[in-house]
Formats: C-alpha cells, sequence, structure tokens
C-alpha cells in the first residue's frame, strides 16, 4: 500500500517544495484571468488562464515545477495561443495565490479536485474547447500522472516535461543525503506505476544535459507507459531549466505535432 506520510514531512517538503507569492504584475495579458479552485475548508488552489483566440481551442491543463508559479507564464503562454491551445495553469498550495501550504499528499489530490473543476472554470470563460490535454513539468509530473491514472478517460493526451520516474532517488539527489527506509514503492509518487496504467496518447519531453532529473528518468517513464501511442522527445544540449527557452523550436513543434495528430487542424 502506497503512503505519502514520508512525503508529508517537513523536512522532504522544503526539498520538494519552493512557494513563493504571486506578484502584482503576473498573469494578466491578451485576456488572460485568475481562476481560483477550494480544495479544503477556507483553501484555495490559484491559477490563470490563457485563452486561445478560437473558444474551441483544445486546453492544455498545466501543473509547474516546484520553483514556478502560474502567473509567471504569461510570456510562454503566448506560444500556446500561436499554435492553437488554451493554456490552463495551476499553481500548488502556497504557491502564487494559493492558499495553505503544499505537501505530498495535497499536490496530487489537490491536482484532480482542479482537473474537475474545469467545466465550470471553462465555461465561466466562454470556452468549448475541442479536447483536453493534461501537462506535467518536472514536479508537475506527480501531479499531471495523478489526474491521468484518475481521469484518463477525460483525456484526449498526456504530456511530461523534464518530469520524473523515481521519487525518492530525485529527493534524495535534491538534499544530498539518503532517506532512512524509503522505498520507492512505498513512499514515492508511484510516476513508474501510475504511468503503467495509463492508455492515453503520451507525449515525453525531455533535456539531455538535465542534471537536476536525468533523462533517464524519461526514458524509464516511456518504456512503462501503458499508451500504444507514446513519444519520447529528447532535445539535445539543454537542461532542466532552459529547455523551453534553448529548446523551443523542437519543444513546441513536437507539442504541436501530437495535438494535431490527435484533433486535427486543432494546432498551427
Amino acid at each position: 500500500m502506497r503512503s505519502y506520510e514520508l512525503l508529508d514531512r517537513p523536512d522532504v517538503g522544503q526539498v520538494l517544495f519552493h512557494p513563493r507569492p504571486e506578484g502584482p504584475m503576473m498573469g494578466g495579458s491578451d485576456g488572460a484571468r485568475p481562476v481560483s479552485v477550494p480544495v479544503a475548508d477556507g483553501v484555495a488552489v490559484g491559477g490563470w488562464l490563457y485563452p486561445a483566440q478560437d473558444a474551441a481551442a483544445p486546453v492544455v491543463v498545466h501543473f509547474h515545477g516546484n520553483g514556478e508559479i502560474a502567473g509567471e507564464y504569461a510570456d510562454i503562454a503566448q506560444v500556446y495561443r500561436q499554435i492553437g491551445l488554451t493554456l490552463l495553469a495551476f499553481d500548488y498550495r502556497g504557491y502564487g495565490a494559493s492558499g495553505g501550504h503544499p505537501t505530498g499528499s495535497t499536490l496530487i489530490g489537490d491536482a484532480v479536485a482542479c482537473f474537475d473543476a474545469l467545466p465550470s472554470l471553462l465555461a465561466d470563460a466562454g470556452l468549448r474547447p475541442a479536447a483536453i490535454f493534461a501537462m506535467g513539468r518536472s514536479l508537475g509530473s506527480a501531479a499531471v500522472l495523478e489526474v491521468a491514472d484518475k481521469r484518463q478517460d477525460k483525456l484526449a493526451g498526456l504530456i511530461i516535461e523534464s518530469g520524473f520516474a523515481f521519487t525518492i532517488a530525485l529527493g534524495e539527489r535534491l538534499s544530498g543525503m539518503r532517506i532512512p527506509g524509503a522505498t520507492e514503492e512505498e513512499h514515492g509518487f508511484g510516476n513508474d506505476e501510475k504511468i503503467g496504467r495509463v492508455a492515453t496518447p503520451t507525449l515525453i519531453l525531455h533535456g539531455s544535459d538535465d542534471w537536476i532529473i536525468p533523462v533517464t528518468d524519461a526514458h524509464a517513464l516511456h518504456e512503462a507507459s501503458a499508451a500504444q501511442d507514446k513519444r519520447l522527445v529528447v532535445i539535445p544540449g539543454v537542461g532542466h531549466n532552459d529547455i523551453i527557452h534553448m529548446g523551443a523550436r523542437i519543444y513546441f513543434g513536437a507539442l504541436a505535432a501530437f495535438v494535431r495528430d490527435l484533433v486535427p487542424d486543432s494546432a498551427g
């Protein structure tokens, strides 16, 4: 039985999470609008919706890395719009405008709650998406794989960027310490296990020179994936934090092709 008790410990949380508040000028541009989803009594998770011009454009629901916030995605969202996609980026507890503080168990539980709130969030914005894609970057791969494991029947595709397969190894690498008694099977997020239950078409993007989450994790996720349509795109010469900016042509080319193949005429 998998337990997230270890991932909820404060000392582990200090390694996994680096929350910070939203600045006053973040998020708002080109019709962007803040969103909020209640996840517990008195606690709501925030995010930003960056709509494409076409109300029927596919939506990419995005869960970001541990040092980012959704309001910072305004510039990147413009590229999503250019290829005909709406971006909906969610924060975690303690990040951006969200309440509470982040833990391993709330990360994955809140991700499903946010995904389940999509119908009302999109309707409020006047959007009627042709398809829903779910995406996770870095730490967000744990959030998105929980969503895919629980709600794959509602997804047209799964996208993982710079994601990890093995939680305990990542925690030990980031902290520089062994975690006594921790096993992947009992105490990790179970990314490799969950992706093995997800048959949704899957795109995995990773930098060849990523030293935070090595490209071997991307290969492990790709091998474990249950999808018949599964694509691994390793971008040469880029790492963990420069993959979008330095690898933009390959990155967004692969993303647009993936969406276009699954939802014809939807991405430019």
